[in-house]
């Protein structure tokens, strides 16, 4: 037990760079998805197929051949643009190109939920919000979008945990740069040592279990809050109910 405390605590250091890969993509990937969400709604047929054909790409290819071929890419930029600038050393970086790309595929599933949410708002509520005289950016702001991201928050959120498990695979598919080591690599250079990987790896995998409920947790009080004006969902009986 106390080798398993001290496994924990060697971890720790860890996980704060799987945390930050997926929290500098979060909020970058939440806007960008808004906007591919309208633009693959938008009666404008060259947005809405550029929009789609975003949305198919990055949803249709594997998360870990997208590093590989965004990284190819900035790569075989470097001696014509990067390093002339001086930014190769910025481009290059896993901690730019890993939230660079868990940014871009994020935003293409994420834009799919909220198109399923755009498409199940009401059509009474804004045919009323326009029979009422507001503009289309108030029928947004008021109407069309408080119920878009209450219908998408559920989802959103198995999103987001989605997110934090992909960046396991961050350092895998990019070059690891002096101690920059995520739990990944960790666990993996620790099993090297001396092949118990089941102690390792299981470590690794409790230290995903606690942030994943740790985002449930907090998404989960945004939830209560977008819901808060429905009535409590009754909570569960754990006595027996004699009388009916």
């Amino acid at each position: 037990m106390e080798r398993l405390f001290q496994e924990i605590a060697l971890f720790g250091p860890a996980v704060a760079f799987n945390i930050y890969f997926a929290a500098a993509s979060i909020p970058i990937g939440f806007i960008f998805a808004v906007f591919l969400a309208l633009g693959k709604a938008s009666p404008n047929p060259l947005m809405s197929r550029l929009s789609r054909g975003y949305i198919y790409a990055f949803r249709g290819s594997p998360l870990f051949i997208q590093f590989f071929m965004l990284y190819s890419l900035a790569l075989s930029f470097n001696v014509s643009i990067w390093k002339p600038m001086g930014l190769s050393w910025f481009v290059l970086h896993p901690l730019f190109i890993g939230p660079l790309v868990l940014t871009l595929n994020t935003a293409a599933y994420t834009a799919e939920i909220f198109y399923g949410a755009l498409r199940a708002v009401p059509r009474g509520e804004v045919e009323a919000a326009r029979a009422y005289g507001m503009s289309r950016s108030q029928q947004f702001r008021r109407v069309i979008w408080p119920n878009l991201i209450r219908l998408a928050w559920p989802a959103y959120t198995n999103e987001v945990v989605f997110l934090f498990h992909a960046t396991a695979i961050v350092y895998f598919a990019l070059p690891v740069i002096g101690q920059q080591k995520d739990l990944m690599i960790t666990a993996k250079e620790l099993f090297e040592r001396d092949y118990n990987a089941f102690l390792h790896f299981s470590v690794a995998a409790l230290w995903f279990l606690a942030v994943s409920l740790v985002v449930f947790f907090l998404f989960g009080l945004v939830y209560r809050r977008l819901m808060r004006h429905m009535p409590a969902a009754p909570g569960l009986r754990f006595a027996p109910k004699w009388l009916r």
